[in-house]
């Protein structure tokens, strides 16, 4: 599986912001869309990922304070993502080896969509089952 079955199956869209907007906007975006990461885009290009372990570290370390910054300077600069064409299992290493939950994915040099470890586990699971129940009919016609 792919993870272009993933964002097609799912859909494409992504949450975006710009980094000057502030942190507390970026918390009323999470919890209105009930996601965990928003990107932070300057025109076309990606120049962050902001997550909610982002904005926790920042309210522990600013405290309050934080939520009137702008996005920016919270966000993760150093965005790691995936391609289309990269596997579960791919997707699956760079998570877990980079400690993160949701991967963007870019595709000719644009943001094609976002992947979490929410939407790789629940493929995991899709496929073992199919597998278990191939499995099951096959042994059941032998």
């Amino acid at each position: 599986m792919t993870v272009a079955r993933i964002i097609n199956d799912k859909g494409r869209d992504v949450f975006t912001v710009s980094g000057g907007i502030s942190l507390a906007e970026v918390v009323a975006t999470l919890a209105d869309k009930r996601i965990g990461a928003v990107v932070v885009v300057e025109g076309p290009a990606i120049s962050g990922i902001l997550s909610e372990r982002d904005i926790v570290r920042a309210v522990a370390r600013e405290g309050a304070a934080a939520l009137a910054k702008p996005a920016a300077e919270f966000m993760t600069v150093r965005v790691v993502t995936c391609r289309p064409e990269d596997t579960i299992n791919e997707v699956m290493q760079k998570m877990t080896s980079g400690r993160f939950r949701h991967l963007p994915v870019v595709e000719d040099g644009k943001l094609a969509g976002i992947v979490s470890i929410g939407d790789v586990v629940k493929r995991r699971i899709e496929d073992a089952e199919k597998e278990a129940a191939q499995i099951r009919e096959y042994i059941a016609t032998a």
